[in-house]
């Protein structure tokens, strides 16, 4: 289902002339991890390492420096902003399903002009369902992200400037994927209608009611940070997800409202990493969607950066925004 590319590692192993690789995979594609290891193994006899820290992109490229001379990368796209290590090789991982012939009575609710959108596995999908679209007479647009999108129309977690960049020309978005991670930051971004069509089973629902339950929520722990008076701003060592210099703002708006600021750095944020701390709100400067996603698993109200200044009074609940991270 998913092309892992195999050949083509083992071609550019032999041509790097590499004796050690490292093997990095997100969660889902794990499962395969010994499968690719022996593949490799066979072919190249190189001494294969599998990193089995958690991965959630391409913003968690594992520093192999001092442990392997290369690292594969499975499962994301590089992000050309984070710069060309020529010594780590990106697998994206395309699946190769086709779309069912009954795709496209299920897309007639969406209105004249679309924005398509897609997780990176499934940007192949994007000329067919194009197809489809224009032969029902509507307009399709595919848009380019910032410096921290590979491809046209994709989406990442915590970017989804390829959406902002037609969002003036469409009257609704189409992303191409499962799950909620990747349509949810569209649907966050744009205030537009985000429409999941999951390649795999067919199904085409709307992201409006899972957008707006979160949104609830956020609105509830900034409600509940309001009487704050000591904040932990959190910086992540990792190096996409790294702003260390947003965080410095943090930790000088906070103080400027005569509270409390104090700044960590950690790899992982996790509800264990954080319950040493003693303070009444956490300020997520790392992936924003930890704070959004994830805010039931902690026991103090944890704002993104937009968040915390609607808390301190400014910016205003009518202004809210997606915290993305940019280039």
């Amino acid at each position: 289902m998913f092309d892992f590319e195999l050949d083509r590692i083992v071609a550019w192993i032999r041509d790097g002339g590499y004796t050690s690789v490292a093997l990095q995979l997100p969660e889902g594609l794990r499962i395969r991890s010994s499968e690719i290891t022996d593949y490799l193994f066979e072919r190249t006899g190189v001494d294969i390492t599998i990193i089995g820290c958690p991965c959630y992109g391409a913003c968690d490229l594992f520093d192999y420096h001092g442990l392997t001379d290369a690292l594969v990368h499975f499962g994301h796209s590089p992000i050309p902003s984070q710069g060309d290590d020529p010594n780590v090789l990106y697998i994206e991982s395309r699946s190769d399903v086709e779309l069912a012939d009954s795709v496209g009575d299920s897309l007639d609710f969406l209105p004249e002009r679309i924005g398509l959108l897609a997780t990176v596995q499934y940007l192949g999908l994007i000329p067919a369902v194009t197809d489809i679209l224009e032969a029902k007479g509507r307009t399709v647009l595919v848009g380019v992200g910032d410096s921290r999108i590979c491809h046209p129309g994709q989406v990442l977690g915590c970017n989804c400037s390829a959406a902002e960049s037609v969002s003036d020309d469409v009257d609704a978005f189409l992303f191409i994927g499962e799950g909620d991670f990747h349509p949810l930051a569209a649907a966050f971004g744009v205030v537009k209608t985000v429409a999941v069509l999951n390649p795999v089973t067919s199904e085409v629902r709307d992201m409006s009611e899972v957008r707006d339950r979160i949104l609830r929520r956020r609105f509830g722990a900034i409600q509940g940070a309001r009487d704050a008076e000591t904040f932990l701003v959190i910086v992540c060592s990792k190096i996409g997800q790294n702003r260390s210099s947003e965080a410095d703002r943090m930790v000088e708006l906070i103080r400027s409202h005569g509270k409390r600021a104090f700044k960590a750095i950690m790899e992982e944020v996790t509800p264990m990493s954080l319950m040493a701390y003693r303070v009444d709100a956490y300020v997520n400067t790392a992936c924003p969607r930890i704070a959004m996603d994830d805010s039931a698993r902690y026991d103090r109200p944890m704002l993104t950066i937009p968040e915390l200044e609607i808390a301190l009074g400014e910016r205003e609940w009518g202004d809210y925004v997606f915290d993305q991270i940019r280039p």
